[in-house]
């Protein structure tokens, strides 16, 4: 059920989205424990005057691979959290050689009353989901 929302400059090819999509997706799953195949992500691609992503004073340095997490969701633990923003970090990192000062993440807590996934109707308020 999180809707994940993944900004980034443009210039990779659908290989490299393709993997991040792939990676950002396992890694949610197993963080925050959602069924398979609840998948929702969206990437927007930006030129790079589009993208100012500074470092709030942390002496972070970005680079044009820069990539910004934005996730809508139920409420999680902490726990869940940190182990979401630990482990995406680490595997993009592993698996696709991405920095890990390239990595920003933001989750954004909604209820089950604010989605609807089709038909105008609240799918976790009539029980179908």
């Amino acid at each position: 059920m999180p809707k994940m929302n993944i900004d980034m400059i443009k210039g990779r090819t659908p290989d490299e989205i393709k993997q991040i999509l792939d990676i950002s997706y396992e890694v949610m799953l197993a963080a925050f424990g959602a069924p398979d195949g609840d998948r929702y992500q969206i990437v927007t691609q930006h030129e790079p005057y589009e993208m100012q992503i500074l470092d709030t004073g942390l002496g972070i340095e970005r680079t044009d691979k820069v990539l910004v997490f934005s996730l809508v969701t139920r409420p999680r633990t902490t726990e869940q959290k940190v182990n979401f923003y630990n482990n995406l970090v680490s595997e993009l990192h592993e698996k696709t050689g991405l920095r890990k000062e390239d990595v920003m993440i933001n989750l954004v807590v909604n209820s089950d009353e604010d989605w609807s996934f089709g038909y105008g109707e609240a799918q976790f308020l009539t029980g179908k989901l």
